[in-house]
């Protein structure tokens, strides 16, 4: 049996770290250093296409701050003098892809729940610094819900400041298909709020996972609706510099959750393209 790509593995452990791990990925091109501010599971949203299993209990409840930056200032270093590549699961990258590209705080939840995510930007951005990565760049993974809030808005800032770039998650253009597909309390009106607000101030990547539902790929006048949201956001002012276009990669915890085959997502980013005019890229 063949081993799995590197690109589907994107497990949150890496040598005995807690918060901290190296992957391999699609999107960024290189190596994207995470950070999971989410070690308890615990996220405001229950997308249907995760692959975090909220059934079990993590053992990890808190975010050991001290512990955090310790982990990242040793995996950052190691990814930067190459030694990383002396590791076994990272031992095949191909020569092309040794690079590291970023350092993206998502993990098992929502980042931006994260009650000291402003000081975590900060003590980040200082580590970043004292490397000499200034060529890094921060990547904030959000769906956006908590965009709003006087702290997050100060941990953007220090993103700014710092090679920062925002990815955004939308993944439906209308209230029924959006909570279908992210089974959340929150409306789809404060997200797109908060990707308009936040687009003003800087150029954000959206995000869109689209998946089939018991095989039903998302329909037409679903796509015709998500394509509406983004013109709107750009119409109001808001920088939308791409549009990542992905499907289902790693295995779900849900079984009615399924990839789009390759032509189904190369006819939406065509669809997406020509409807609003922004770059659109598809992975698969």
């Amino acid at each position: 049996m063949s081993a799995q790509p590197l690109y589907t593995q994107h497990q949150r452990l890496f040598a005995g770290n807690k918060f901290v791990y190296p992957v391999l990925s699609r999107r960024s091109g290189g190596i994207s250093v995470g950070v999971n501010l989410n070690p308890d599971k615990v996220c405001n949203f229950d997308c249907v296409y995760c692959q975090v299993d909220r059934t079990t209990q993590s053992p990890q409840r808190f975010v050991e701050v001290d512990r955090l930056i310790t982990e990242l200032r040793d995996v950052l270093t190691q990814a930067h003098t190459g030694a990383l590549y002396d590791t076994p699961k990272f031992a095949a990258v191909p020569p092309a892809l040794r690079r590291l590209n970023d350092l993206a705080f998502s993990g098992d939840g929502e980042p931006t729940t994260f009650v000291n995510f402003d000081e975590l930007m900060q003590r980040s951005a200082q580590v970043k610094r004292e490397l000499g990565l200034d060529d890094v760049k921060m990547v904030l993974i959000t769906n956006a819900s908590m965009l709003h809030r006087p702290r997050v808005q100060q941990g953007l800032a220090t993103l700014d400041a710092n090679q920062g770039e925002i990815w955004a998650k939308l993944d439906a253009g209308t209230e029924a298909y959006y909570r279908q597909i992210m089974r959340t309390v929150i409306p789809l009106t404060r997200v797109l709020e908060n990707l308009t607000t936040a687009a003003r101030t800087r150029p954000l990547v959206i995000q869109t996972l689209f998946c089939t539902l018991d095989g039903a790929a998302p329909s037409p006048s679903e796509l015709g609706a998500y394509c509406d949201s983004l013109n709107e956001i750009t119409a109001a002012g808001g920088q939308l510099s791409r549009v990542q276009i992905y499907t289902v990669a790693r295995r779900p915890a849900e079984s009615t959750v399924g990839p789009l085959p390759p032509a189904e997502v190369d006819r939406i980013v065509e669809l997406v393209h020509r409807r609003t005019g922004i770059d659109v890229q598809g992975y698969y």
